[in-house]
């Protein structure tokens, strides 16, 4: 039943372990998890282009998992493109920033913020994982994956537009929907009028760090003022979509484009459109 609502936008080689994803006019930007690049394709001409946004290394793309910056995270303000590791190890605490007219790249470090938010929300270091982000200018949303072995699942709100500075963190937990035995955690989430549009994996693991069997992907809204849950709904049994972008309005329904992890080394990404 879900495959009538996905449909394939793209086929993209040379990009593999999907992560996030952002359209930008005519330009669709790509990170993948184990990869120090971030990807720009041009949809019209299929063209790829590697953007290098880790320092100067010996491997930057299909890094080992024990060394690889495991960025999750791709959101978009103003014209900049903000790119997060999830914090589910020692080594996964940067944040990049890409600004888009400019080509610019800084690096900062987000140690002492993941540090704060494992102290505000209970979370200890075996169950951090932020795997998505929405910066409206003046407020932050993080979006922890609770597919640790304590399922914190939920949402971080910190307070101002700088996440290295000594800003006000909430947590609020949200309970997404079971699949067998597994509870659906967060993968990935963006703001469109107001609503945020989040995806989710129900994957068979208590890890943050170790992958499992997926048993399905979600799709689902919460109020932006509330932080309440408006629906979930599964679009995949069997697949993990792991970053969501905005793609169209219509009269009485949207269209996201979604990109799928597939936990292998193979350097290919399909990039499929979801009408909802």
């Amino acid at each position: 039943m879900y495959k009538n609502e996905l449909e394939v936008f793209a086929k993209i080689k040379g990009v593999g372990s999907a992560s996030g994803l952002f359209l930008y006019q005519n330009l669709l930007y790509i990170i993948g998890d184990n990869s120090g690049y971030l990807y720009e394709y041009h949809i019209a001409s299929e063209k790829l282009n590697r953007i290098q946004i880790l320092p100067k290394q010996s491997q930057l793309e299909n890094i080992p998992k024990k060394d690889k910056p495991d960025f999750e995270v791709l959101c978009n303000y103003n014209n900049v493109l903000y790119i997060l590791s999830s914090g589910s190890a020692a080594n996964r605490n940067l944040i990049v920033e890409y600004r888009l007219k400019t080509k610019e790249i800084i690096r900062h470090d987000l140690s002492k913020l993941y540090r704060r938010i494992k102290e505000v929300a209970s979370i200890d270091d075996a169950n951090l994982n932020i795997e998505g982000a929405i910066f409206t200018g003046n407020e932050w949303f993080l979006f922890n994956r609770g597919n640790g072995n304590t399922a914190k699942n939920g949402i971080v709100k910190i307070a101002g537009n700088n996440l290295t500075a000594e800003n006000k963190i909430e947590f609020f937990a949200i309970v997404l929907q079971k699949t067998n035995h597994v509870i659906a955690s967060f993968t990935d989430a963006i703001l469109y009028k107001d609503q945020i549009y989040f995806i989710a994996a129900a994957e068979d693991t208590t890890s943050t760090f170790d992958d499992g069997e997926i048993q399905g992907s979600y799709i689902g809204s919460i109020d932006r003022k509330t932080l309440s849950l408006n629906y979930t709904k599964k679009i995949s049994d069997d697949q993990k979509f792991e970053g969501i972008s905005f793609f169209k309005q219509h009269e009485d329904k949207i269209e996201f484009l979604l990109c799928e992890d597939r936990d292998t080394q193979l350097l290919e990404t399909i990039i499929y459109k979801l009408l909802v």
